[in-house]
């Protein structure tokens, strides 16, 4: 609704909102957890929620109290509705992880840097897994990359909606580089050329991915 507070999303109750901070690859650290509890039990938010896409949701704010809660937080929204790059979701990778092969953190960065809240013919999702094990589970999002001992391999046109699919293969053996330069490619052909509406799943099948392998590995 177009007079919905900052960043709101009214709620089934027709009453109350939620709000959901941006959050990049699911990192917090003491200072946002504590802002995060603080607007929590001062505003008396009744839901704090883990959302899907590696974010966290604050539940049941009162319209009154949206603007408040932001200020406190000193956070901007995450893109979580509308049709435009919604998320980058990434594992721990070579960080963390003992299976890591890629540095999954340092691409979905400069992903989301480069494309969060882009608009976009329909959302969006990226996954980024260091590894083949796959835990972001890139063959099941619009944009996917997933780290072997060589470099990342690339996938497109995943989707886990009502009707599953399993992204096909677009490169593999890339660095961290060539991937954000082959997903603006990618993210740029599809803006341009997609039917309003048409989930990236879509735009492969009707295009083709030969003619997408075309473009977005020039």
């Amino acid at each position: 609704m177009a007079d919905n507070p900052k960043g709101a999303i009214l709620q089934r109750d027709n009453q109350t909102y939620a709000i959901v901070p941006k959050i990049t690859a699911g990192l917090l650290n003491a200072e946002i957890l504590r802002k995060l509890a603080d607007a929590v039990e001062k505003y008396q938010i009744p839901v704090v929620k883990l959302t899907a896409s590696q974010r966290i949701a604050l539940v049941g704010i009162k319209g009154e109290d949206v603007d408040k809660v932001w200020a406190d937080l000193g956070m901007e929204p995450a893109p979580a509705t509308g049709l435009c790059v919604r998320s980058v979701q990434a594992c721990p990778g070579t960080t963390f992880c003992k299976y890591g092969k890629q540095d999954s953190l340092a691409l979905a960065d400069k992903l989301d840097k480069l494309f969060s809240g882009m608009a976009m013919p329909n959302k969006l999702k990226m996954g980024i897994s260091g590894c083949p094990l796959n835990c972001c589970e890139a063959w099941m999002r619009d944009f996917g990359a997933f780290g072997k001992p060589n470099g990342f391999t690339v996938v497109i046109g995943g989707n886990s909606g009502s009707v599953p699919h399993i992204g096909q293969l677009l490169a593999e053996d890339l660095t961290i580089d060539e991937v954000v330069a082959v997903a603006t490619k990618l993210i740029n052909f599809y803006k341009e050329n997609a039917k309003n509406g048409e989930r990236m799943f879509k735009f492969v099948e009707r295009v083709g991915l030969e003619e997408i392998k075309k473009v977005a590995l020039a």
